[in-house]
């Protein structure tokens, strides 16, 4: 009998996860069964602790239950207590494991996959969700010269400052990032959901060598184009993110990293 795994979130027919996981444990040798679950608002917890109990060993965690996930957890990883939520569960000697990979996702896939390393950047994070908080950890300690965080609602960017406290890391307001040069942008608003724009100011992304947007498989989003007419030759969607992140939590349950280039590529929809 193969091992068990599932993601759970709802709404779930749009998952690309069992594929990607399939994949992986197809070029990886690994036998394992892996389903998708959608989520009761009511019986979250219930669903989970029976998959458990039916003898699932681990569970990816997508919106809108990260959170609920995390508090269900026996043992928090580091990145999941900063994020305050978990995209991964792991069911191992009676206890609940929670981890949270976004943010070591992303970040594989801008400095590894895309050629842009962090060190010595300036970094902007447009948003202050749960994407960006599982991502601040991973981010700064790959070394930027600064990490900007722009929000409209300040006093949860200041709540993260202040959870984080650290030197490299500061917040602000979108009208204050005029003339402020940067290397690398994501955008994590839901903005590019709605077929809206962050409200950045003009020419924000004149120097930009790379701006990345979190969504995936929209094309070329109303961020991207904003990007692509102020000069930006390096565009990217979160296509990558979503692989690396999986790859995490495959090697996380099974002991073995699987390779990630053939399964972006085939995900992969060009940015047009």
């Amino acid at each position: 009998m193969s091992d068990r795994y599932a993601v759970i979130g709802r709404p779930i027919s749009h998952t690309k996860s069992p594929l990607i996981h399939g994949l992986f444990a197809q070029a990886s040798g690994q036998c394992l069964e892996y389903g998708a679950l959608e989520g009761e608002l009511e019986g979250f917890e219930a669903q989970v602790l029976q998959f458990r109990n039916d003898g699932g060993l681990g569970m990816n965690i997508t919106a809108p239950f990260k959170l609920r996930a995390f508090e269900l957890a026996d043992q928090r990883s580091e990145r999941a207590q900063l994020a305050r939520a978990a995209n991964a569960l792991k069911f191992e000697d009676g206890r609940i494991f929670a981890e949270n990979f976004d943010g070591i996702g992303l970040l594989r896939d801008i400095e590894e996959n895309l050629g842009e390393p962090l060190g010595n950047r300036r970094v902007l994070l447009l948003g202050a969700g749960g994407a960006v908080r599982g991502a601040l950890l991973p981010f700064l300690q790959a070394g930027p010269s600064e990490l900007v965080l722009a929000n409209r609602d300040m006093a949860t960017a200041l709540t993260l400052r202040n959870e984080l406290d650290h030197p490299r890391l500061r917040i602000s307001r979108y009208e204050e990032l005029e003339g402020q040069p940067f290397d690398i942008v994501v955008n994590a608003t839901s903005a590019s959901l709605t077929g809206e724009l962050p409200p950045l100011p003009e020419g924000v992304l004149g120097e930009t060598r790379l701006a990345y947007e979190l969504a995936y498989g929209k094309g070329l989003t109303p961020f991207l184009r904003m990007a692509q007419a102020q000069g930006v030759t390096r565009l990217a969607d979160g296509v990558g993110m979503l692989v690396e992140q999986a790859a995490e939590a495959f090697a996380w349950w099974r002991g073995v990293r699987p390779d990630t280039r053939a399964v972006i590529d085939r995900l992969t929809i060009p940015l047009e």
